[in-house]
């Protein structure tokens, strides 16, 4: 099924992070629909330098999508999580979008409009096991959004997080995990709703927050889990 829409992005130019990983080739999609000019990025962004380039080649962006994330981040033992993949968590997800705010907000500010959203994780919001470097990664992510989200506020530009977990995606769940009949009970005893998001429920959400009904959004980290976590 494919949602509605409704041109709430017409006129808009979006830029995308790792456009083709995660949540970038259902968001790309998404945005269009809406009537957004969405320009698509899949470069390293762990290059310190790559940020700032990104966004000064893009030009104007009214709306920047810091789709962020990196695989072989689970299911280690603190007691066997070396410094570097600890490091590198970060790397990937910490350093590149305090990079990418710190690049865009000047255009934003002059303009006194813009959007950012980030997708994050609900991870922190949780307690879970061998996960240390990725949970301190995606809270870290969501402790600078809250922080430099009332900053940015003063100057009409609304910077939120989605926190998501258990949403369709072939990287964290592939067709053959999902068949699983172990993974499906333990998707319906997890997750109220007993199943996953569809890619486009959770881009729905990033569509909103791009959008101008969502202007009194300020520094939120929002849940989006089907009732796995609050």
């Amino acid at each position: 099924m494919t949602l509605p829409a409704y041109g709430r992005l017409m006129g808009k130019r979006a830029l995308v992070t790792q456009a083709e990983d995660y949540m970038g080739p259902a968001t790309v999609e998404h945005f269009a629909r809406e009537g957004a000019e969405v320009i698509t990025d899949n470069s390293v962004l762990t290059d310190p330098n790559r940020p700032q380039e990104l966004i000064e080649s893009a030009g104007n962006i009214d709306i920047l999508v810091a789709n962020l994330a990196s695989e072989n981040l689970f299911g280690t033992l603190v007691d066997d999580l070396a410094d570097d993949d600890f490091e590198h968590a970060f790397e990937v997800m910490v350093y590149p979008l305090h990079r990418l705010v710190r690049a865009v907000a000047p255009q934003m500010k002059a303009r006194g409009a813009g959007k950012i959203i980030v997708f994050g994780s609900a991870v922190p919001l949780k307690a879970m096991g061998r996960l240390a470097a990725y949970s301190a990664a995606r809270g870290a992510q969501i402790s600078y959004v809250k922080s430099v989200g009332v900053e940015l506020a003063r100057d009409n530009i609304q910077l939120n997080l989605i926190a998501q977990n258990w949403v369709e995606n072939p990287a964290y769940y592939p067709p053959e995990m999902q068949e699983n009949p172990k993974f499906q009970a333990n998707l319906k005893r997890e997750v109220p709703l007993g199943r996953l998001a569809r890619a486009e429920e959770d881009t729905a959400l990033a569509v909103f927050l791009a959008s101008d009904e969502s202007d009194f959004f300020v520094g939120q980290a929002i849940p989006f889990s089907g009732g796995w976590t609050q």
